[in-house]
């Protein structure tokens, strides 16, 4: 555990504590394992000490209180009129934590890998605290521009669920949203599902915590702008068919960007199926190796 902007996060590190630091930010409402123990052994063996953590309000991390379930009200208010919704936090908040996490672990800078939210994470924490980040990765993630294209309507109502409730509830929504998140069938990946639900839910659920995540998105805006000067090298990885942070959202990323290489990956959901391994891990080393010290 790492006491950091006055809240506790959980972490793992693998490899060597003098290998090159690689900080592996997680999505919306997800633990810090859906890293996948291998990836991040295969991430290590490419010469990194690879970190994992559970973001505030999810896992083994604090958890906080306060505000409300997101209503479809409110959603359509931020669509259609523009009227910001209310948060407990922001994405800036959760960017200080993971400055607070590599002063703990005494980091000066690291490359950053985050995916969907974690990928917003990065990106706040990089405009944030460019001495912190030696490059960028950003995977299925967005500007936060709202006039990006919308999630598919399927895609959407995973948001807005009621939590489950047992854990036999809780794996058969895990195989579900995975189903609907990959777009496809994944054998290798679908093989792990149950276990890998069986070990998040002996973590500990938190939806109210996945909820003011959600609102921390939400009520942070747009990094636009602000990402048109950004100076960190910075690769972005997308996949073709995501159906929750569509393609033009990653290719947006890379175009606002400066000097951003983009990586379009034919086949992907929202998710980083093992198949695609080889890929994403070898353009995530490539890429941070490849920075100047």
């Amino acid at each position: 555990m790492a006491r950091t902007n006055g809240i506790e996060l959980c972490y793992e590190t693998f490899g060597a504590d003098d290998a090159e630091p690689i900080l592996l930010i997680m999505g919306l409402g997800a633990q810090m394992i859906l890293w996948y123990d291998a990836f991040c052994e295969q991430l290590a063996e490419r010469g990194f000490r690879v970190i994992r953590f559970d973001n505030r309000d999810i896992g083994q991390s604090t958890r906080l209180s306060g505000g409300k379930p997101l209503t479809m009200t409110e959603l359509l208010k931020l669509r259609f009129l523009g009227i910001p919704v209310t948060a407990t936090y922001k994405l800036r908040d959760m960017a200080d934590d993971v400055v607070g996490l590599l002063d703990h672990l005494g980091i000066k800078s690291a490359h950053l890998v985050g995916a969907s939210m974690g990928g917003m994470i990065a990106q706040e924490l990089a405009l944030s605290y460019p001495d912190r980040v030696r490059s960028l990765t950003s995977i299925m993630s967005s500007t936060g521009n709202p006039k990006l294209p919308q999630p598919t309507r399927e895609a959407a109502a995973l948001l807005l669920r009621p939590p489950p409730t047992t854990l036999d509830e809780y794996i058969a929504r895990f195989k579900q949203t995975w189903k609907i998140l990959r777009v496809g069938s994944f054998p290798l990946d679908e093989a792990k599902d149950r276990a890998l639900a069986e070990r998040i839910f002996a973590r500990g659920l938190n939806p109210a915590g996945a909820g003011r995540q959600l609102r921390a998105i939400l009520a942070s805006g747009s990094r636009k702008e602000r990402l048109k000067s950004l100076k960190t090298p910075t690769l972005v990885i997308h996949g073709t068919v995501d159906p929750l942070v569509r393609p033009e959202a990653g290719r947006e990323t890379a175009a606002t960007i400066p000097g951003a290489r983009l990586m379009m990956i034919e086949g992907m959901g929202h998710a980083t199926p093992i198949p695609m391994w080889p890929q994403i891990i070898g353009a995530i080393a490539d890429h941070a190796h490849g920075v100047k010290k």
